[in-house]
């Protein structure tokens, strides 16, 4: 019973560990603002793999092509965290899952030997925290995206005013990624730094386009090439994709009302009519077994 005690505190220790090594995984050092940007401008995204240490290469090889560049567009759209890697990623399921397999074989053997109930468990465990690096860069790369379609509304009508005013629309994006907040302005600021270092504006939108996954943006992007290539007024333009973004904006919002009475069934039928009838019924239950009684 002792040995058993002590494997059951040490399966815990393992976890624990390893768990805090996963959070403080999450909040990496940041480097200070002028080194951050100067790394974007210098750093092709698709150069982020020759910054791998030798044991990240060799998993990165290892993996099949498909899931490594999977891995690598997720990294890409969560807008490359600092210490996100495809070889980290990797490295982070392998010790994660060791973990939870070591730490299911503990319990199982503490708590008096195997059965298919306890091998199930200790198989779901090790699986969830081998998928668990995948499910976290996937949620930081989807809540960037949607961070990008709300803000981009905002951000073309902040644009639109600033040209109808007199900018030129380099200058208009300038002031409307400096005077705001999120990816959205981020990633106008890297396009322009890749026109200030040379690159043409279509190559710049080319590459913002390459580096997000939101429509609205992409067809923003479009109209904007086109309009640089064939002469079209950039105030025009402008205009047209903020009243269509407003747009959309406000469909989104009434999809999502329209939705609220389709998620709030189930809680309803599971969780708030059961109570109700036992509430409702219990008394004639009960005034019915006494009549019978």
């Amino acid at each position: 019973m002792a040995n058993g005690t002590w494997l059951v505190y040490l399966a815990v220790g393992l976890v624990a560990v390893g768990l805090g090594w996963f959070v403080f995984s999450l909040f990496p050092a940041r480097r200070p603002a002028g080194e951050a940007a100067a790394a974007k401008v210098e750093v092709h995204p698709s150069l982020g793999a020759v910054q791998q240490s030798s044991l990240g290469r060799s998993l990165v090889s290892a993996i099949p092509t498909g899931y490594a560049g999977w891995l690598d567009r997720q990294i890409v759209l969560a807008g490359r965290p600092i210490g996100s890697t495809v070889g980290g990623i990797v490295t982070r399921k392998l010790v994660l899952g060791a973990l939870g397999a070591l730490a299911g074989t503990f319990v199982i053997f503490a708590t008096g030997g195997p059965n298919p109930l306890k091998l199930l468990l200790a198989g779901f465990v090790t699986v969830l925290c081998f998928f668990l690096p995948d499910v976290r860069i996937n949620s930081r790369a989807h809540d960037r995206q949607e961070a990008i379609k709300i803000a981009l509304p905002d951000t073309l009508d902040q644009m639109t005013i600033a040209v109808e005013a007199g900018l030129g629309f380099d200058a208009a994006m300038a002031k409307a990624a400096r005077g705001g907040k999120g990816p959205l302005a981020e990633e106008l600021i890297r396009v322009l730094q890749d026109m200030s270092i040379g690159r043409t504006r279509r190559d710049s939108f080319t590459e913002l386009e390459r580096r997000t996954n939101v429509e609205d943006l992409q067809r923003f992007i479009r109209a904007i090439i086109q309009a640089d290539a064939y002469g079209i007024a950039i105030g025009d333009v402008l205009r047209v994709q903020a009243g269509e973004m407003r747009l959309k904006r406000r469909q989104r919002a009434e999809e999502q009302a329209m939705k609220v009475p389709v998620k709030i069934l189930f809680p309803l039928v599971f969780c708030l009519l059961p109570v109700l009838f036992i509430i409702v019924m219990t008394p004639a239950v009960i005034g019915i077994i006494d009549a019978f009684s």
